[in-house]
This record gives C-alpha cells, sequence and structure tokens, in this order.
C-alpha cells in the first residue's frame, strides 16, 4: 500500500502509521511519569558501602557524589550526614555545598540546610531525603535499610 492509499477501514497508510505512533508514545510518556513509590533508589545499591572518607568533607561543609546521587556533609566537627542529591523540586541533581554552607540546586535555586536538609530557600518544598551513615576510621559508610 502506498502512503497515499487507503485500507478496508478508509484510513490512509500515513494516518495510521501516525497514530499508531501518537498512541505508543502516549503509553512510554505515561509510565515515565507513573510514581516513584516501589522502585528502588540509586542508593539502595550502595548500602553497607563506603561512600567517602571523612578527610573528603569540609567541616561546616559538604560534597556532593553526583554519581551515587548523595550530598555528604559534616556541620560540625566529626558529625557526618548524608542526604539524596535528587532536589525535592523537580528531581534535578544537586550539583555543588555553597561556601554560605547550604546544598544547592543550580536547576532552579533552591537550597538546603546542612545540618538538616530542610528547605532554607524554594521553590523546593519538602526537604532532602535523609540516610543514616556510620564512621569506620575515615570511611563514612551508607547505612543498611531501616
Amino acid at each position: 500500500m502506498d502512503a497515499g492509499a487507503t485500507c478496508a477501514c478508509g484510513m490512509s497508510r500515513r494516518r495510521l502509521l501516525g497514530a499508531a505512533g501518537a498512541a505508543g508514545a502516549a503509553v512510554v510518556g505515561a509510565s515515565a511519569c507513573s510514581s516513584a513509590e516501589g522502585r528502588p533508589k540509586p542508593q539502595d545499591a550502595l548500602r553497607g558501602t563506603v561512600v567517602a572518607q571523612t578527610t573528603d568533607i569540609p567541616e561546616g561543609g559538604g560534597k556532593v557524589i553526583v554519581r551515587d546521587k548523595l550530598v555528604i556533609t559534616q556541620p560540625e566537627k566529626g558529625d557526618f550526614r548524608a542526604y539524596s542529591a535528587v532536589c525535592t523540586h523537580a528531581g534535578c541533581t544537586i550539583q555543588e555545598v555553597t561556601e554560605a554552607d547550604n546544598i544547592h540546586c543550580l536547576c532552579h535555586g533552591s537550597e538546603f540546610d546542612i545540618a538538616t536538609g530542610e528547605v532554607l530557600k524554594g521553590p523546593a518544598t519538602e526537604p532532602l531525603e535523609k540516610f543514616g551513615v556510620t564512621v569506620n576510621g575515615t570511611d563514612i559508610v551508607l547505612d543498611e535499610a531501616e
């Protein structure tokens, strides 16, 4: 059947293929927008493993570990914290801990507290997800799931 021909249903091949493509795109789009509930988090595979060294995390600051989607902070000497590096506003990966000692998402400007993960500046309205860590010598280990 050529591009201008019609099938028994009276629809052209071009229109039929276009409709099929649109339906397929809708299914893919709907699955991409489905809830993240029930899906494993990127950090789940890291539980029980070393995620950073204490010597790499500045006192009163922190470090983003992009590949692990984690932010490790040290608000006070010897007090290490871990948060998800997925911004609660739009799901962007957080990029930095600023000189003002805030966790900063460059996508839309949200800022979070290094000690609590709470929102300091929107548009985010929810705090970052917090993870427990254990320090073994200089190793910072992401705790097993609770």
